[in-house]
């Protein structure tokens, strides 16, 4: 008996389903905070180079860091007209403003001029745990479950995150952080996992929106909570130890029953399944058994098992193939390319961040209106609202940081939807016999954005404006590519690359696979 028919009879989307989204999406808030924290404890805020001379005896006004001049250079190395430096660097250490922050990963360890490029790389260690999350964890919880990874992931969470609220220098800290980073991947991901495999197929698309709902509310409620605490080592703790609370879903979250029936373990499986049925109202009969088909048994003509290997083998599905991957890359680099640097915008940080956050919601619920119309015009469409609204930003002069804003929220807006829409797409793109291998790999491609998108503000030194340049541009091209997709909306999912091709060939040629 498939599972898809056992979720029929016990209920798809019950009062258990229910529960389960619940203790899913509780983490995806703190997930937002982790994510998103370093907007405040690694931003920098205006700072000056102090003098080495001994201060005058009536030292006047405090420092006008409104007018900083040359910042990375001691007054001393200014020439007399103040803001042209002259051979030397800043030897006198820096001062910060206090206005917005009392401390930061920058003003603690002066990350700033020419050691700026460390914060920068700090951020792209992190992501880069997450690409090395996705990768380790993925395979570690086909092996050991599901419900035992997201247990492992909240643990070492709690514990990281609260150890870099102690870091005593930058390098453990991006250390700690990079550790987090796996983490997150190992949370997120098997979250979802679990969550569609217990649903039934009427309620995935749904079910799954309402965890990036949680996401979203991270995110707005980061901005409140980094709006009290202005300390860096103070907000890392508020963020990280709420996750030792977690503990109590080592009696409350469910297993995976199709994860159990896949490794022969069905009487645990069964037992999970007539709780299930409990709980929603359906009790199964008490002569019910799992019947599974052997998954050994290939069909009559199938010469191999699908390996990753085909999703270029052929000619449209590697166009297919790679088009959607440059897509999870574009999305993800150009997402977290304007959430971590909000700071750019001229506007007030925190209010920015709580816009950016509230932008998550009705971005989201769009798409469940304009995926039942078509998925590969919605993915256009979005695609190019966030592209063209990044590079409106570079016409837009530094006074109207309101305009700027406006446009940066509009991009916001386009790209959170596409990102939505890509993991749908991507599910009925890919065939059915390399379907899992096709979104695991746009995953790491999208990580791999993740890592890029904080390295992309390094142009800055060259112009002002190239990061938006970069962001603008690569949604443009995604959206053109977009049209060499196929539409998938109301059609059936393909089982087979000869799906794909659609040539009755390519069912003879000897790299033929099916599904089974």
């Amino acid at each position: 008996m498939y599972f898809d028919h056992i979720l029929n009879q016990i209920g798809g989307f019950g009062k258990f389903q229910k529960i389960l989204y619940v203790w899913i999406c509780l983490p995806q808030i703190l997930l937002a905070f982790h994510m998103l924290v370093t907007v405040f404890t690694g931003a920098a805020p205006p700072h000056l180079c102090r003098s080495t001379r001994p201060p005058p005896p009536d030292p006047g006004p405090g420092l006008n860091f409104s007018h900083p001049g040359s910042a990375c250079v001691s007054p001393e190395h200014l020439n007399h007209s103040g803001d042209t430096p002259a051979p030397g660097g800043c030897t006198g250490g820096w001062e910060y403003s206090k206005e917005v922050f009392l401390s930061t990963v920058v003003t603690e360890w002066d990350l700033v001029c020419d050691r700026a490029n460390l914060n920068v790389i700090g951020s792209a260690v992190y992501m880069f745990g997450l690409l090395l999350g996705a990768v380790v964890f993925g395979p570690l919880a086909d092996k050991y479950g599901r419900r035992s990874i997201i247990l492992v992931g909240l643990a070492l969470q709690a514990v990281f995150g609260v150890g870099a609220a102690f870091a005593p220098n930058f390098y453990i800290y991006m250390l700690l952080r990079f550790v987090v980073g796996t983490t997150i991947s190992a949370v997120i991901m098997n979250a979802f996992v679990l969550g569609t495999e217990w649903t039934g197929s009427k309620h995935r698309m749904l079910a799954g929106i309402i965890t990036d709902y949680f996401f979203g509310f991270g995110y707005i409620l980061l901005a409140g909570v980094a709006y009290m605490i202005r300390d860096w080592r103070q907000l890392q703790l508020a963020i990280s130890a709420p996750g030792f609370l977690f503990i109590f879903y080592i009696w409350v979250l469910p297993k995976s029953a199709r994860w159990l029936m896949a490794n022969q373990k069905r009487e645990e499986a069964l037992d999970l399944i007539r709780k299930a049925a409990l709980v929603n109202g359906n009790p199964l009969r008490d002569d019910f058994e799992l019947v599974q088909e052997d998954k050994d048994e290939r069909p009559m003509g199938e010469t191999r098992r699908a390996t990753v290997v085909d999703l270029v083998r052929t000619p449209k599905m590697r166009r297919q193939s790679l088009i959607i991957f440059y897509m999870w890359f574009v999305n993800v680099l150009v997402y977290y390319g304007l959430s971590l640097n909000i700071s750019d915008f001229g506007t007030n940080i925190y209010l920015t961040q709580f816009i950016f956050g509230m932008v998550e919601m009705p971005a989201r619920t769009i798409t469940l209106f304009t995926l039942n119309r078509s998925r590969r015009i919605s993915q256009l469409a979005f695609l190019a609202v966030g592209g063209l609204a990044c590079l409106l930003t570079i016409f837009i002069p530094d006074e109207l940081f309101v305009v700027r804003t406006v446009l940066a929220m509009i991009g916001k807006f386009g790209i959170t939807a596409s990102l939505s829409i890509v993991y749908v797409y991507s599910a009925e793109i890919f065939p059915t016999v390399v379907r899992q291998n096709g979104i695991g790999l746009g995953s790491m491609c999208a990580r791999a954005g993740g890592v890029i998108a904080p390295i992309i503000y390094l142009l800055k030194k060259y112009s002002p404006k190239a990061p938006m340049v970069v962001f603008g541009l690569c949604p443009l091209v995604g959206a053109a590519l977009t049209m060499l997709l196929p539409e998938t909306a109301h059609k059936p999912l393909p089982d087979t690359i000869a799906d794909v091709e659609g040539s009755r060939d390519c069912q003879h040629n000897p790299h033929n696979v099916t599904s089974y």
